[in-house]
C-alpha cells in the first residue's frame, strides 16, 4: 500500500468507525424499545412502532440541517476559517429548534391526531397517544443536541461527538429495561416508561454538549451572532440546505407512506416490517458511517481546493460503499434464523419477517451504494438538487403509486407488497451512476474571508 492510500484510509476510518457507532447506538436504541416492548405483547411493539414514524418524520428534518451544515462547516473546516464554522452552528441551531418545537407541540397536545395517519386500530391509537405525549418533550432537546454533535464532528472532534452520543443511548437503553419493566423497586411503567427513558436521555445528552461546547478549542455559540446572522452564509446554507431538505421529504414522507400501507395490512404485517425495519438499521450503520464520512473527509479536500484529490476519494469511496453493502446484507442473512427464533411474533408475523430479512438483504447493498454518493459524495461539493429529482421521480411516481396498487386495487400478499415496497433502492442505482461521472460535484463552495 502506497503511502498516499495509507493516509487515505487513516482518514476515512477516524471518520466512519466513529460515526458508524454512533448510528449503531442510535439504532439500538429502537432495538430496545422493540424488544422489551415485544415481551409485554404484539401491540405495545406495533404502536411504539407507528408512533415512531413521527420522530421518523422530524429526523428528515434534522438530516437536511445536518447535512447543510456539514456542506459548509466540512468545507470551512478544510479551508481554515473557525469564524464561519462558529456562524453556522448558529443558523443550525435556530432552524432545528423552531422546527422541533413544532413536532413537540405537535405531540404533546394532538397525539391520537398523528397516530389515526398511520393506523385505524383504536388499541394502537391509545397506546401510541400515551407514548407520544411524553417523549414529544425529547424532540427539542435532540433538535438542539444535534447541531452541536454535527459541528463537533466536522471541527476534529468526531470521536467526542460519537462518546457523548453513545452514553446518552446506553443510558435510554438501561432506563427503558428499568422503567418499562419495573427494575430496582420501579413501579413497571410499559410504554410510558420507554418515553420517560428517552426524555432523561436527551436531556443528558443536551446538557453535555452544551458544556463541552465552552471547552477550550471547541467551537462556541457566540451571543453576538445570535441576534443578526450572517446574511451570505444564510443565504448558501438555505441554498444548500433546501434541496436536502426536499429530497429527504420526497423520500422520507414516501418511506412513511410504506409505513402506511403496511399498516393497513394487519397487526402482523406491521410486527414483522417493524422488526425488519429495526434489523435493517442496526446492520446498515456500518454503510451509513461510510456516507458521513465521504461526505466530511471529501468536504475538507475541496474547501483546500484540492479537487483532483477529492475527486480520487470519490471514486474510492463508493467502491468500499458497495463491498460494505454485500458484507452487510450477508452477515443480515447469518443473523437471520437466531433473530426468528427469539423474536416474540406470531406465526404469521413470523413468517413474514423470514421472507422480509432475505429482501433487505440485497436491499442494503442499494442503500449502502445509494447513501454514499448522494448524501455522502454528491452533498460535500453542494450538488444536492440531483437527490431531490431523483428521490420525488423514484418514490413518487414510481414505488408508491406501484405499492398503493399492489396492497389495495390488486390485493396482492402481504409479501409481494413488501417486496414492490423495497424496490426503491435498486431502481435509481443506473441513472445516480450516470450523474456521478459527470463530477458535478467537485467544487470549492467556500467565500473569501472578507465577503463573510
Amino acid at each position: 500500500m502506497t503511502e498516499e492510500k495509507a493516509i487515505f484510509y487513516e482518514k476515512i476510518s477516524g471518520l466512519v468507525v466513529p460515526i458508524a457507532i454512533q448510528n449503531f447506538m442510535v439504532a439500538a436504541v429502537s432495538a430496545s424499545d422493540a424488544i422489551m416492548l415485544g415481551v409485554l405483547n404484539q401491540d405495545s411493539l406495533s404502536a411504539v412502532s407507528l408512533a415512531g414514524q413521527i420522530q421518523f418524520v422530524l429526523n428528515l428534518f434534522w438530516y437536511a440541517i445536518t447535512t447543510g451544515t456539514t456542506i459548509l462547516a466540512a468545507q470551512y473546516w478544510g479551508k481554515g476559517n473557525r469564524e464561519a464554522i462558529s456562524k453556522i452552528l448558529v443558523i443550525a441551531l435556530k432552524l432545528s429548534g423552531a422546527i422541533s418545537l413544532t413536532f413537540c407541540l405537535a405531540a404533546s397536545f394532538t397525539p391520537g391526531l398523528l397516530m389515526r395517519i398511520f393506523t385505524t386500530d383504536p388499541v394502537l391509537i391509545e397506546m401510541g397517544s400515551e407514548y407520544l405525549k411524553i417523549v414529544g418533550i425529547s424532540y427539542l432537546l435532540a433538535g438542539l443536541s444535534q447541531g452541536y454533535l454535527c459541528i463537533m464532528k466536522n471541527s476534529g472532534f468526531t470521536l467526542k461527538s460519537t462518546m457523548i452520543s453513545s452514553i446518552s443511548m446506553i443510558l435510554n437503553i438501561v432506563l427503558n429495561a428499568i422503567l418499562i419493566f419495573g427494575l430496582l423497586g420501579v413501579k413497571p411503567m410499559g410504554i410510558a416508561g420507554a418515553a420517560i427513558a428517552t426524555v432523561i436521555s436527551k436531556l443528558v445528552e443536551f446538557v453535555w454538549v452544551v458544556a463541552d461546547s465552552y471547552r477550550k478549542n471547541r467551537i462556541k455559540l457566540q451571543g453576538k451572532y445570535l441576534m443578526r446572522t450572517d446574511p451570505v452564509l444564510r443565504k448558501d446554507f438555505t441554498h444548500y440546505m433546501l434541496p436536502v431538505l426536499g429530497n429527504q421529504l420526497a423520500w422520507g414522507c414516501g418511506f412513511t407512506m410504506y409505513t402506511v400501507i403496511m399498516g393497513h395490512l394487519g397487526s402482523d404485517a406491521v410486527a414483522a416490517n417493524s422488526i425488519a425495519n429495526i434489523v435493517k438499521n442496526l446492520i446498515s450503520c456500518f454503510c451509513l458511517g461510510i456516507a458521513s464520512g465521504a461526505s466530511i473527509m471529501i468536504g475538507n479536500e475541496l474547501g483546500k481546493d484540492a479537487l483532483k484529490r477529492a475527486r480520487e476519494y470519490g471514486d474510492r469511496i463508493w467502491k468500499l460503499a458497495a463491498v460494505s453493502g454485500v458484507v452487510s446484507g450477508l452477515i443480515l442473512l447469518a443473523c437471520s434464523p437466531v433473530i426468528l427464533q427469539h423474536v416474540n411474533l406470531s406465526d404469521t408475523a413470523r413468517g413474514y419477517l423470514k421472507v422480509m430479512l432475505m429482501i433487505c438483504s440485497y436491499y442494503l447493498v442499494g442503500k449502502s451504494i445509494n447513501a454514499t454518493i448522494i448524501s455522502g459524495i454528491f452533498s460535500a461539493g453542494g450538488d444536492t438538487r440531483f437527490g431531490l429529482i431523483c428521490d420525488f421521480v423514484n418514490m413518487w411516481c414510481i414505488v408508491v403509486p406501484m405499492g398503493l396498487l399492489a396492497a389495495f386495487y390488486f390485493k396482492l400478499p402481504v409479501l409481494v407488497v413488501y417486496f414492490v415496497l423495497n424496490l426503491d433502492e435498486i431502481i435509481k442505482i443506473p441513472v445516480e451512476f450516470h450523474h456521478y461521472w459527470k463530477y458535478a460535484w467537485v467544487k470549492d463552495l467556500t467565500r473569501k474571508q472578507e465577503v463573510l
